[in-house]
């Protein structure tokens, strides 16, 4: 069958509201750890995971920071407008937007929005000893489903410190509940550095330091990249057929040395959640692409040329290089265009037909019923995904964001 004549109705299963982990435990490494090796399916608590690991194993973790995307406006009628940031507009790259001061503006969601026609929103912020307004002005109209917004304000603080004072994290959808102050905490994962996220890389929630410390002194290497998970990732397909879907575009970045460190590992890791995943499959694509640019003297060093499209994986032509070849163009373009860190974006979807390059073993949580993460773990499992769902059911598993976890080892 060809991958786009998948019908999304088969990638459904039950799953009752109490078995959705509205909170996580505790102790983050104390859940519970479904193994599937080989087919065979068996499970333990998480914090044994380092032991199960293949050694000399190259473990890729995505850094980014879940920012505080949601913001709240009341106009003077009272209305309540809420306004949801997806990604920046100008300045377009996210840490200097991040460190800008004065005005920002970002694509973005606005709740209410039939109340917004015209006219400025205004709310005041109190930032230590400092009293200001924070203005939001609609610049576009809408595109994409999303509105552009300038947001400004006349006080010496960075966007990034107006997030952290106005802002709400934004916990996913289907936890039913308000975000709460231990959210804060528990909604981010311990190594998460790179601020752009609207939500968690969920499979590093479980990560300790304790864990980390174990995976170190077994002597296997940690690297990191960084994909900013945009609203798009809880974006349900409604289309009979996934070919009808649209993949969102997400943001990486990846730093030169990872490259050379993935090369060194024979182009393999393991990815720790599927934001890692789809960055390191992407990165394939753009090697690939990168190869061809330059053969025929159109790259221009601009990394958003190698932007990988969703439908790029399924064309026989893309498939048959080896990861160590593609990878090795990939670091020659960046060293060609001297980019230590390349910035680009992808719109990948993995869903069964998908051949994998460079991942060998993936830590994730449990997705929901009928999503585009269920058809990455199918293609990674060959089309095993409902025994391992089955097993966690029957074996009371946590599921979703705050829920358990699996190592998969096909």
């Amino acid at each position: 069958m060809d991958t786009k004549d998948i019908q999304i109705k088969d990638y459904n299963y039950p799953l009752p509201d109490e078995r959705i982990a509205k909170y996580p435990l505790p102790q983050r490494d104390r859940s519970k750890l479904l193994l599937y090796r080989n087919g065979d399916i068996s499970h333990t608590v998480f914090s044994n995971l380092p032991s199960l690991l293949p050694p000399q194993s190259l473990m890729i973790f995505n850094n980014t920071r879940v920012v505080q995307a949601r913001l709240h406006f009341h106009k003077q009628t009272g209305a309540l407008i809420e306004i949801f940031i997806l990604e920046p507009s100008q300045p377009v790259e996210y840490q200097e937007n991040f460190a800008a001061r004065g005005k920002v503006a970002w694509r973005c969601l606005v709740g209410n929005l039939k109340k917004w026609k015209e006219g400025t929103l205004k709310r005041q912020i109190v930032i230590g000893a400092t009293a200001f307004t924070l203005t939001a002005e609609r610049i576009t109209g809408p595109e994409s489903n999303s509105e552009e917004v300038l947001f400004s304000w006349d006080a010496p603080f960075t966007w990034a410190e107006i997030l952290d004072a106005a802002g709400e994290l934004p916990i996913p959808p289907y936890l039913n509940r308000k975000t709460e102050e231990s959210d804060l905490t528990t909604y981010q994962t311990v190594y998460s550095r790179i601020k752009g996220s609207v939500a968690a890389p969920t499979a590093g929630l479980h990560f300790t330091p304790q864990v980390l410390e174990q995976i170190d002194r077994l002597g296997m290497e940690r690297d990191e990249v960084t994909l900013h998970v945009g609203a798009g990732t809880f974006k349900p397909v409604k289309s009979e057929h996934i070919g009808q879907h649209e993949m969102h575009t997400e943001h990486i970045a990846v730093n030169i040395s990872t490259i050379e460190r993935l090369l060194a590992h024979e182009g393999h890791a393991i990815a720790v959640g599927t934001t890692s995943v789809r960055t390191l499959e992407s990165l394939y694509y753009m090697g690939l692409r990168a190869k061809a640019l330059t053969d025929e003297g159109l790259d221009t060093g601009d990394a958003e040329e190698l932007h990988v499209h969703q439908w790029d994986p399924y064309s026989p032509a893309m498939t048959n290089v080896p990861a160590t070849q593609s990878l090795a163009w990939l670091l020659q373009y960046m060293q060609r265009h001297e980019l230590t860190i390349l910035h680009s974006s992808t719109q990948i979807i993995i869903a069964p037909g998908y051949d994998f390059h460079v991942v060998q073993a993936i830590v994730t949580n449990f997705h929901q019923p009928q999503s585009t993460l269920l058809l990455l773990v199918s293609a990674f499992v060959k089309g095993n995904w409902r025994a391992i769902y089955d097993y966690a059911l029957a074996n009371g598993f946590r599921f979703l964001s705050y829920g358990d976890s699996s190592l998969l080892i096909p």
